[in-house]
C-alpha cells in the first residue's frame, strides 16, 4: 500500500503537481521502498488518498510508464517494474556507472583471445587489417540481472588482461590503472532485434528490442585504444543526453 505521507506535494511550487508526484514515486522505486511487482491502487482511489485530481495522477503515472518505471497490465492494474539503468552519455564505463548508481555490477567473461583485426576493427583502431588485437566478450549484470553483452577490441600489448581481472574490474578501470589516460570517444547509438543467442544470454524474450552502442576511445595523445560494440536490454536500459542551446 502506498502511503500518502510518502508523497507530499507543494501546491505553491511552480513545478507541476503531476511532475512532483512522478518524482516522488521515481525516488521510492529507485530506493526500493516500492520494489518491482508492487501494485498501485486504481487511479480514483490513489488520487483520493493523495488529495489530487484524477487527471493529475493519471499524467504522473503515464510519465513513469513512458520512462519504464511502471507498467499497466489488463486485469492486474499498474505495477512497479525493474527500473532502467539510466546512463549519461559521457566518457565513462558501464561498470563505473553501475557502481555509482548502486547497481552491483558483475561480469562473466565469455571469451578473451588474440585475433586478426577485421576491416571494421582495423579502421576503428587505425591499424592495418589483420593486425593482431585482443578481443574480449563479456556479459555484464546489474543486481544479478543480465543487462549487456559487451564486445571490445584493443591493440595487442596495450594492457595485460585476464578473465579474473576483468571479472573484478571494468575495462576502463584497468586501463587507467595501467597509466592510459582516456580523453575522448566517438560513439554511435542505435537499436535492433536481439538474435536468439543474444536473447538467451540476456534472459530476454525472442526478438526483444535491444539498444546498440559502438564506441572508439582515444587517449590524450590521440591514439585509438579501444573499440567497443555493446548490446543492452532496452527494457532495462536507456541513455540520457543533455542538450544545450547555442
Amino acid at each position: 500500500m502506498l502511503s500518502p505521507a510518502l508523497i507530499a506535494v507543494d501546491r505553491n511550487s511552480p513545478v507541476p503537481l503531476y511532475y512532483q508526484v512522478a518524482q516522488h514515486l521515481e525516488q521510492l522505486i529507485g530506493s526500493g521502498e516500492l520494489p518491482p511487482g508492487t501494485r498501485l491502487d486504481n487511479e480514483i482511489d490513489l488520487a483520493h488518498q493523495l488529495g489530487l485530481s484524477r487527471p493529475t495522477l493519471r499524467r504522473a503515472i503515464e510519465y513513469l510508464v513512458e520512462r519504464g518505471y511502471l507498467v499497466r497490465k489488463r486485469g492486474v492494474g499498474t505495477q512497479v517494474v525493474h527500473p532502467k539503468v539510466r546512463r549519461p552519455v559521457e566518457l565513462s564505463s558501464l561498470y563505473d556507472d553501475l557502481t555509482l548508481s548502486g547497481k552491483n555490477p558483475q561480469t562473466t567473461v565469455l571469451s578473451l583471445r588474440t585475433l586478426p583485426a577485421t576491416d571494421a576493427v582495423a579502421h576503428a583502431l587505425s591499424i592495418e587489417e589483420g593486425t593482431p588485437v585482443v578481443a574480449l566478450e563479456r556479459l555484464r549484470y546489474a543486481d544479478d540481472e543480465p543487462l549487456a553483452i559487451m564486445r571490445n577490441w584493443i591493440p595487442q600489448d596495450l594492457v595485460e588482461l585476464t578473465p579474473e581481472l576483468l571479472e573484478r574490474a571494468g575495462l576502463y578501470q584497468i586501463m587507467r590503472a595501467s597509466g592510459i589516460r582516456l580523453h575522448l570517444a566517438s560513439q554511435t547509438i542505435g537499436a535492433r532485434v536481439a538474435t536468439a543467442a543474444e536473447a538467451r544470454l540476456l534472459h530476454a524474450a525472442k526478438r526483444e528490442p535491444v539498444l546498440t552502442m559502438r564506441r572508439t576511445t582515444y587517449d590524450d595523445g590521440g591514439r585509438s585504444v579501444e573499440f567497443g560494440d555493446h548490446l543492452y536490454r532496452a527494457s532495462h536500459y536507456s541513455f540520457e543526453i543533455v542538450l544545450v542551446a547555442r
